[in-house]
């Protein structure tokens, strides 16, 4: 099956690699299909997560354990139902990014996690209510960044 995308044109996908949303993405309720694609050709933690229906949306989104190692993401009860999570080694865990000029100036939504049933190819954004976590994490701390704080 060949879809558009935003950054490389029209690329052929797997259909048994969309990953379906029941609810959409918060603010865009009506795409419920996406496909995950590799940032590069080289090895990346960061995907842009493609809508299969417009081509013009796409979200950067990033494994947040290369970047933050202790990060973690509490699931409901009412989540692992709704994805039919079954085992931990299915799911997927992805942060969208915000892209600015520099690496230094983005931004990851550590607050509102993707997490995606692998296996089933189901997918759900999520809100983390009690965390310390907040929508625009620094992506690079100075430190990481090669400057001194």
């Amino acid at each position: 099956m060949k879809i558009e995308t935003k950054y490389s044109g029209e690329v052929e996908i797997n259909p048994k690699n969309i990953i379906h949303f029941d609810q959409g993405i918060p603010s865009f309720e009506t795409e419920k299909e996406f496909i995950l694609l590799p940032f590069s050709e080289e090895p990346s933690p960061f995907y842009l997560l493609q809508a299969i229906h417009t081509p013009g949306l796409a979200f950067m989104v990033m494994t947040p354990f290369s970047f933050f190692p202790d990060y973690q993401a509490k699931l409901s009860d009412a989540v692992i139902e709704q994805l039919e999570i079954e085992a931990e080694e299915d799911v997927a865990l992805f942060t969208i990014i915000t892209l600015r000029d520099t690496l230094k100036e983005s931004t990851v939504n550590l607050r509102g996690p993707i997490i995606i049933n692998s296996k089933k190819q189901k997918g759900k954004q999520i809100v983390l209510s009690e965390t310390d976590y907040h929508t625009k994490h620094a992506l690079v701390t100075p430190v990481a960044a090669g400057e001194e704080g």
